[in-house]
């Protein structure tokens, strides 16, 4: 019965964070304030009241539109914060905070999958993976190898995955110009090999090509042309490491699969 309390509160938990990081999806680079600004109607520009803010709740209530104008609310709304806490319950499940150092990792894998999540929308949004988000993954990724070090669990492999798997796509991305892969890719491929480490990197990573590809695929498919717009690979890259994370799947289950 506790455990299953503390599933429900890690997903309500991560609704309410999910909140915050729709602000600073909508508001990084705009000029406006994360922590000052009152959240507005983006259409009227009406002050928003708190139970305007109740995560996934107001949406529905609210049918989708502003209270006051009746404009259409973005379901980005909704499915970020619906996303972010299933994400948090997800890591309760698995990783169940049985001691205090238990504890320690859950909050370190909730601000992990926070910023990833942050990075899946933006890059949707704007095509661009703001660095500040990358380096503070790969920072938080490291954090998680100090952490597992402290418990003597430590592999120099690990150390050397975020190098090594980041090394593809930057040559990728210098071979091609920019046009094949963007830099930013490669960055944060730097935090993903510290999180998982060299043999489960590797499977995120094989991951991500098999989604993107298939994404592409149903894209040409249901456009029936040429697809010439942009197709951001971070929402991919994430996916896979998320698949690969929450399923223990490895490079090498992979390969033996194939």
């Amino acid at each position: 019965m506790v455990f299953i309390f503390s599933i429900i509160v890690a997903f309500v938990l991560g609704t309410i964070i999910g909140s915050f990081l729709n602000v600073v999806i909508l508001r990084w680079n705009t000029g406006a304030s994360i922590a000052v600004d009152r959240s507005r109607c983006f259409s009227c520009g009406r002050t928003l009241r708190w139970y305007e803010l109740i995560p996934v709740v107001s949406f529905l209530v609210q049918g989708g539109r502003c209270r006051s104008c009746g404009s259409r609310l973005s379901w980005q709304y909704p499915l970020v914060e619906m996303g972010t806490g299933v994400l948090f319950a997800l890591v309760v499940w698995l990783f169940p905070p049985l001691s205090s150092l238990g504890a320690l990792a859950d909050a370190l894998y909730f601000a992990i999958v926070s910023v990833l999540m942050v990075i899946v929308v933006y890059d949707l949004r704007h095509k661009i993976i703001p660095d500040i988000f990358s380096y503070f993954f790969a920072f938080l990724a490291m954090v998680l190898i100090m952490l597992h070090a402290s418990v003597g669990i430590f592999d120099w492999w690990t150390l050397a995955a975020g190098p090594l798997l980041a090394l593809p796509l930057f040559l990728l991305w210098l071979v091609s110009g920019g046009r094949w892969m963007g830099l930013g890719d490669a960055k944060l491929t730097l935090g993903i090999g510290w999180m998982l480490g060299l043999n489960a990197g590797g499977a995120a990573l094989v991951m991500a090509f098999w989604i993107g590809a298939i994404v592409g695929i149903a894209l040409i498919i249901v456009h029936r042309m040429r697809l010439k717009s942009e197709v951001p690979f971070a929402p991919f890259l994430i996916a896979g490491t998320l698949i690969v994370f929450f399923t223990g799947l490895t490079f090498t289950s992979l390969a033996l699969f194939l």
